[in-house]
Formats: C-alpha cells, structure tokens, sequence
C-alpha cells in the first residue's frame, strides 16, 4: 500500500484524524498537501505542505486549486460539530456547521475532481451519526448524511476515472469526542456505559481511520468505490441488550 509518486490533499490537516493521515501518508512516499482557515503554519512532517484554505469559500478552494494543479488522492476531513439539536439551533450554526461539513466537501470535490488524475481517490470522512443520530446533534448528523450521499454520486458519475468512497468513524479519542460525552448528565459513566456497547471494549484512535484511509488511497483498493465504510469498533452491530452491559 505505498503511495510514492502521489500527491495528496488531506483538508483538516492541522490536529486528529487529518493530521493523523498526513502524517501516513508521508510515511508511505506521498506528497502531501494539507489545509485550515488558521493562518499560523503547522510543524509538519517532510513532505508535508500547509495552506490557509477556509474550504466553505468557493473563491478560498479555486485559489488552492489553481496552486495545486493535479492530485492523486483527496481526503476531506475538515469539520466542524457543534452540541445542539434543531431547535436550538441557529442560523450561524447552520452556515458554520453545513459550511465546513456539507458545502466544504462539495466546493473540493467539484474543484479537484476535474484536477484528479484517472485512477484517483477521493476519501470523504463521514460519520455513523450520518446512519445513526447522535442525540443533540442535529446539524452534525445530518452534515455527515449529505457526505456519504455525495460520496455514492460521485462514485456512480465520475467511475471509472474517479474512485469515491467514504470511512464513516465511531467514536474516536479526539477532542469532538470529549465534547459529546460532556452533554450527559455523568460524563464519566457515559464513557463507561459507551465502552462496553463496543466489541473490541476500546474507542477508536486516529490511527485505525489513517490506515483505512491509507488502504483507500493505494492501488491495492482498485476495485472499491462508492461505499461508506464503518469503522467503530462493533458499537452499531450491538443489540441494546448487549450482554456486556449487564
């Protein structure tokens, strides 16, 4: 699964998941384009490029394209979430939220698949709260559901040129994690209640998505597109009356 001799553009770049990727990517011979709305360049690894790239712009990702010319593989991960559900929510939180996840991951495709070279991947991360809804979550999940759609259009219009697919992460030990379980009344039991609805009795670590993300992006994953491929550890296969809470 090496990448030498490809060029990447892994959106989201700076910290998790995305910079997680990056950094395999690099290690696996790739030239890596990374961006982020934060003008303060990162340390990053060899091989590694920052933009200043707000990806909800369209003028912001015309402007990357222009710079960056041809790519190999695209990973959109940049995103946003933010705890509240449709009511609560406003009309900020809707540009903030559908920009970054939904609008965001539109502008790249539509900018770079043109840009791809024939064989190329595009990785969406997506989400299991686009299959199943996070309580208190509403624009989050529902920016997550938009993304494994336009990863199977994508897919379906622009094969066999284009592979198109999506990970669609569980809970995974970042900072987006935290700030869920600090919507229980009992942040502390709802970690332990939510490791025992998980198989493999651990969450996720950027690490697990990377490697996904790595297999997706070489030639040795030539035959799969237009899927939405879970990765949470057994949570969404488990029965609520999993014997493991008891």
């Amino acid at each position: 699964m090496e990448l030498s001799g490809k060029t990447a553009l892994v959106t989201g770049g700076r910290q998790g998941i995305g910079r997680t990727i990056v950094e395999t990517f690099v290690d696996h011979g790739a030239v890596v384009h990374t961006c982020g709305r934060d003008a303060k360049t990162p340390s990053l690894p060899k091989g590694g490029h920052w933009h200043q790239t707000d990806v909800a712009r369209v003028d912001d990702v015309a402007q990357l394209g222009a710079l960056l010319g041809t790519l190999d593989i695209v990973v959109n991960n940049a995103g946003i979430q933010i705890e509240k559900t449709v009511t609560d929510s406003t009309d900020d939180d809707w540009d903030t939220v559908m920009g970054a996840n939904a609008r965001g991951v539109f502008n790249i495709c539509r900018e770079f698949i043109p840009r791809m070279h024939k064989g190329g991947s595009i990785i969406n991360i997506g989400s299991i709260s686009g299959k199943v809804a996070d309580p208190g979550m509403a624009l989050y999940n529902a920016s997550k559901a938009f993304v494994h759609g336009l990863t199977r259009s994508i897919a379906v219009d622009h094969g066999p040129d284009i592979r198109c697919n999506a990970i669609c992460p569980g809970w995974i030990e970042t900072g987006m994690l935290e700030a869920g379980f600090n919507l229980a009344d009992d942040p502390k039991r709802a970690r332990s209640d939510a490791l025992l609805r998980h198989a493999t009795r651990r969450f996720g670590q950027p690490e697990d998505v990377a490697a996904m993300a790595l297999w997706l992006a070489s030639d040795a994953s030539s035959f799969a597109t237009g899927q939405c491929y879970t990765l949470d550890g057994g949570l969404t296969a488990a029965s609520p009356l999993n014997p493991g809470l008891s």
